[in-house]
């Protein structure tokens, strides 16, 4: 015990429970254990806390738990789209839940930037958690934690990892559709320039390759992967590199044709609705969907990470875990910033 309390005091945002003075044994083992996966994870912004709705909100993760396993049972897809929903807000304004707003007569938002229109999903899902935590404790949730625990829970549930999350996020109050369309990545671009995007957010090459393995779920529209089919690079003939079995099956499902290019293609479809490190297998087998994806294993910067996770899931796991938390963790707003939401497609008295 005596150990736990001395590491907290080198811990640079101090682990708080109100009740910390009367824990039990088991309780502080339990304390420990949650101290050594923190030590693991990136810096956190101070105001953020690993308790933060301890005693405001205890039910907050049963709710959220509850709320996407349902959302997930009902539709396999929504949980690579909880992910997706996650990393599109961060992106743009920082995680403070600018992505959710709806456009108004006078505002907006960032739904229909091109990167988010016909492409983003899962606001009913987020929608069912805030209406049922405004009845358990309202006023007292954000919405840019609710996406950020709700990414976190599809991840688990789709047999991914399970990481700590510090919250405390506060909601914006507006939205940035040109920064949503420029600020991005997107699958035509080389990897320098999404390299550069990451860069730009505070994220290093190895969160690159790791975030990218949340590709390991989901679908793909095919419009975002049919040059690679038909006209590689202007050529007028398929990408010489992409598996020729893959190649084949995939010009079945996307023929060369307009109406195609709302189809879906999974992103692994080896193990399309499950997260695991697959889809740095199907890279090195030349097998990835999106040339953005497939570019990891031709770049000498980025090719040794991607053969190695597809050697070691479970590193892939505890990276996975720290980025995410790395990226959770950009441009959020605290204290008396923003705003607490009640509903969070509009901004209070808005």
């Amino acid at each position: 015990m005596l150990l736990y309390y001395k590491l907290l005091q080198y811990s640079p945002c101090m682990y708080k429970s109100k009740d910390m003075e009367h824990t039990s044994p088991s309780a502080v083992l339990s304390h420990v254990y949650l101290f050594c996966l923190l030590l693991l994870t990136p810096l956190v912004s101070c105001q953020l806390d690993y308790n933060f709705y301890g005693g405001t909100c205890p039910s907050l993760t049963n709710i959220v738990r509850s709320t996407v396993w349902s959302a997930i049972s009902n539709e396999t897809r929504m949980a690579a789209s909880l992910l997706r929903l996650h990393f599109h807000d961060c992106f743009v304004n920082g995680c403070e839940g600018s992505l959710l707003l709806d456009d108004t007569g006078t505002f907006k938002g960032e739904k229909n930037a091109l990167p988010n229109q016909n492409s983003v999903r899962g606001y009913e899902v987020i929608d069912n958690i805030k209406a049922k935590l405004e009845k358990s404790c309202p006023l007292t949730v954000s919405c840019a934690d609710i996406v950020t625990l709700a990414a976190r829970e599809a991840v688990y549930l789709a047999g991914g990892p399970f990481w700590v999350v510090p919250l405390g996020r506060r909601d914006g109050v507006t939205a940035n559709a040109s920064a949503a369309n420029e600020q991005l990545p997107s699958p035509f671009e080389p990897l320098d320039n999404i390299t550069a995007k990451f860069a730009a957010k505070g994220l290093d090459l190895k969160d690159v390759v790791v975030l990218s393995g949340a590709h390991t779920i989901g679908f793909a529209q095919c419009f975002t992967f049919k040059p690679r089919l038909f006209n590689f690079g202007g050529s007028g003939k398929p990408d010489p590199a992409l598996d020729s079995s893959l190649l084949q099956s995939l010009q079945g499902a996307c023929p060369n044709q307009a109406d195609s290019n709302t189809k879906l293609a999974p992103l692994d479809a080896v193990s399309a609705y499950k997260f695991d490190n697959v889809y740095y297998t199907n890279l090195v087998n030349n097998s990835g969907l999106l040339q953005s994806d497939q570019a990891l294993t031709g770049d000498n910067k980025t090719a040794s990470t991607v053969l190695y996770y597809s050697k070691f899931p479970l590193f892939f796991f505890k990276d996975f875990g720290l980025s995410m938390v790395k990226m959770a963790n950009i441009g959020v707003l605290t204290g008396t910033q923003g705003e607490i939401r009640t509903n969070c497609r509009v901004v209070n008295n808005g």
